[in-house]
């Protein structure tokens, strides 16, 4: 069982740091805090609260996705919408 927790904990960490390249603060930034907190819950040997970290970190993934698409569509909004005020 350890096993396929390390796998769903190693696949988790690649994802975080494939979408840290574009962290508002910088992906070095982004680097060093997942790599801080991953070294943080190394020790933890417990199946269940493994599961219960692994499913806090999908959920950051989600709310990094969310930040993303955010930030793409404000980027949009302003490219092909201007004030409204102007034209009335």
């Amino acid at each position: 069982m350890a096993n396929s927790l390390r796998g769903e904990v190693l696949n988790l960490y690649k994802n975080l740091l494939y979408l840290g390249r574009d962290y508002p603060k910088g992906a070095d930034y982004f680097k060093r805090r997942l790599k801080n907190v991953f070294l943080k819950n190394k020790d933890v040997k417990d199946p269940e609260k493994i599961r219960e970290l692994i499913a806090r970190g999908e959920f950051v993934m989600k709310e990094l996705e969310a930040l993303y698409f955010l930030r793409k569509y404000r980027a949009m909004k302003q490219r092909y919408y201007s004030d409204t005020k102007d034209t009335n």
